[in-house]
């Protein structure tokens, strides 16, 4: 992947519109939950992003957090993947966390980012969860909070 940095700057110099289009453009989208959802094993969506407007040859960082996965089932894996559009679009990325448990719940915390160039338009993210084994549960509440960022971290 190329990269385009920005130019060092002098005391005196103009700035240009070409400099300006290379610095990160910041927050695309972001969206949050706070309610636990206690029913995950197949895959399913967890948080729907909000839609933005994609400038073609940008790269964009999305991720996906989720604070405290728990399952009751032995050594359950939770796999959190961000995908393009809903829970049948394209994998952008996607990690596992192993919940090493017996018969108590002993939570963990799991977090999936990817590093994309899109095409240029309307685009959206959801972040999905699957538990591998028992019912697993996405512990949230008002201070523990599920997220989905998309943020523009510049020129590709």
């Amino acid at each position: 992947m190329a990269i385009n940095p920005n130019t060092d700057f002098s005391s005196g110099a103009v700035l240009t519109a070409a400099q300006q289009n290379r610095f990160p453009r910041g927050i695309m989208a972001y969206n949050s939950v706070v309610a636990t959802d206690a029913t995950v094993t197949a895959e399913e969506v967890m948080i729907t992003g909000s839609s933005f407007t994609a400038v073609a040859n940008r790269y964009y960082r999305i991720t996906y957090q989720e604070p405290s996965l728990a399952s009751a089932g032995a050594n359950a894996v939770f796999t959190l993947r961000i995908r393009l559009t809903n829970l049948a679009g394209a994998v952008q990325n996607e990690v596992r966390e192993l919940n090493q448990s017996t018969s108590t719940a002993i939570p963990t915390s799991g977090m999936c980012q990817a590093i994309v160039t899109l095409t240029a338009g309307t685009q959206n993210f959801v972040a999905t969860l699957q538990c591998s084994s028992g019912t697993g549960q996405a512990q949230r509440s008002g201070t523990i909070i599920g997220f989905l960022l998309v943020e523009d971290i510049g020129p590709a």
